[in-house]
């Protein structure tokens, strides 16, 4: 079995995992990257999302196997001091913990697609994404915040 080479968070990894394993897996025991959660584990949650190739996916729902040479994004691999980052902290859009990574994610995707993304644009963008503590509002402004707009969408 060939190992499996790709790019996470700016530098080179292999795996010598098997092609079926889930990225999820790899990415949280042999990366040792805890910040993907793993939520349902069916896709339906976003906890586990991570960009790949710059697209948002879940990472439960990918074998490793297909990751061969792709650029792979944790929320270890975002910038600490970002805008979005702090718009999270100041607008409390992080509370438990377990959805904000992949909300963190899903946020940095629908930015790079929409600067300023309208409150629809947000709701689609994050519609793969449950939160079961902040009931969204909070996130939205954060994002909104963090697109130079204002916090009260």
């Amino acid at each position: 079995m060939m190992p499996t080479t790709m790019h996470i968070n700016g530098k080179i990894f292999q795996s010598g995992s098997a092609p079926n394993a889930r990225l999820l897996d790899v990415l949280r025991n042999e990366c040792d990257l805890k910040g993907t959660k793993e939520g349902c584990g069916e896709g339906e949650c976003g906890a586990c999302a991570v960009l790949v190739n710059g697209k948002l996916v879940n990472s439960c729902l990918v074998p490793l196997g297909q990751m061969e040479q792709a650029e792979i994004t944790t929320v270890e691999g975002l910038p600490e001091d970002s805008a979005l980052a702090q718009a999270f902290v100041q607008c409390g859009a992080t509370q438990c913990g377990i959805c904000t990574p992949g909300m963190m994610l899903a946020a940095t995707a629908l930015l790079a697609e929409h600067a300023t993304p309208t409150l629809e644009e947000m709701r689609w963008g994050l519609s793969g994404n449950l939160c079961r503590c902040t009931g969204y509002g909070r996130i939205y402004a954060a994002i909104a915040r963090a697109a130079g707009g204002a916090a009260d969408v």
